[in-house]
């Protein structure tokens, strides 16, 4: 299959590298805003260099994904769709969720596939936690939570165009925690603080957040967020029912020291960052989206999948704004 990929920033160039070396794809054709960068890119993994998205486009390729800035997600998705282009996009789907309902809008009719990339889907232990909660394993779901805690915070620049720490970061632990429940957010309590760099304040953001959300069915969710965690990424889903528990994450390069007198001793290596800790993971999404891509399966996570996690976001947003809990319909655009 030959497959393009739009912007060649951090995830990009390291999507580039993993893009390369899967067997079905057979040509890869990259582009950027930054002319250096694509010929860096392609000079680095043997693709094929365009000057623009329309020059992609129309390179006779069989899928795209989409690594741009979050402000240019919804664009391309839409120029991807209406070009014919089956697309696998970066989260969030937009800059914010009425900007992402009004791209679901503009879509509607268009069979063209897209699918959202949430790559902690496809990492085999949430994947075996979503496998045991849907067997019934763990009875009456009581509590979920989500962490997702990066080890410094990236450049000013991207905070600035990211939309947030909720929308940005927090955005993957709002979809896992959808999925893996297979219920849909009501209401949702949020707080956050600044203690770190001054431009988190200067761009409206926060560095550290924590939100509790409230299920359909009464489950709880908990979901922490931090850019400043020294000991390395911590990534971790745990699920806890009436008859049993299970998590993901807690392998042995969680970055954690245990302090019971005698345990071992922690990993000194432990995971730095999303490259290490969901390689395999994001192998596994770019293998079903050529699956997607040939029309062999439909898309596992839509526009409007991704669309519930950001809608997550966004209450998560005024609560901590206004201090009250506020419910996923007050934000919700038709």
């Amino acid at each position: 299959m030959r497959i393009g990929l739009i912007g060649l920033g951090r995830i990009g160039a390291f999507h580039a590298g993993t893009l390369s070396t899967i067997d079905a794809i057979d040509s890869l054709v990259v582009t950027d805003i930054l002319p250096e960068r694509v010929r860096q890119v392609a000079d680095r993994h043997g693709a094929e260099g365009v000057g623009s998205v329309g020059e992609l486009l129309a390179a006779g390729i069989d899928g795209v994904v989409v690594a741009a800035g979050t402000d240019l997600h919804a664009p391309l998705i839409l120029a991807c769709a209406e070009a014919g282009v089956p697309t696998l996009c970066e989260k969030p789907v937009a800059s914010d969720a009425a900007a992402g309902a009004a791209l679901l809008r503009r879509l509607a009719g268009n069979d063209v596939p897209v699918m959202m990339g949430f790559q902690r889907r496809y990492d085999v232990a949430m994947a075996a936690v979503k496998a045991a909660v849907d067997a019934g394993e763990l009875g009456r779901l009581t509590t979920v939570r989500s962490t997702t805690m990066d080890p410094e915070p990236p450049s000013r620049d991207y905070i600035a165009g990211s939309g947030g720490l909720y929308r940005d970061c927090g955005v993957h632990d709002f979809d896992i925690v959808r999925w893996v429940t297979g219920q849909e957010a009501v209401e949702v309590y949020a707080t956050g603080s600044d203690r770190g760099a001054p431009f988190f304040a200067e761009v409206g953001d926060v560095d550290t957040a924590t939100a509790v959300i409230t299920f359909a069915d009464g489950t709880l969710g908990v979901v922490s967020n931090t850019r400043y965690n020294g000991r390395g990424y911590d990534v971790r889903l745990e699920v806890h029912g009436s008859a049993d528990s299970i998590a993901a994450g807690i392998d042995p390069k969680w970055p954690m020291r245990d302090a019971t007198p005698g345990a071992a001793g922690a990993d000194p290596q432990p995971h730095r960052f999303f490259m290490d800790r969901f390689a395999d993971a994001f192998r596994i999404e770019f293998e079903t989206f050529l699956d997607v891509a040939a029309g062999k399966q439909p898309s596992p996570c839509t526009v409007a999948d991704g669309l519930e996690a950001d809608w997550i976001a966004e209450a998560c947003i005024r609560s901590a704004a206004e201090h009250r809990p506020v419910r996923i319909d007050e934000v919700r655009i038709r």
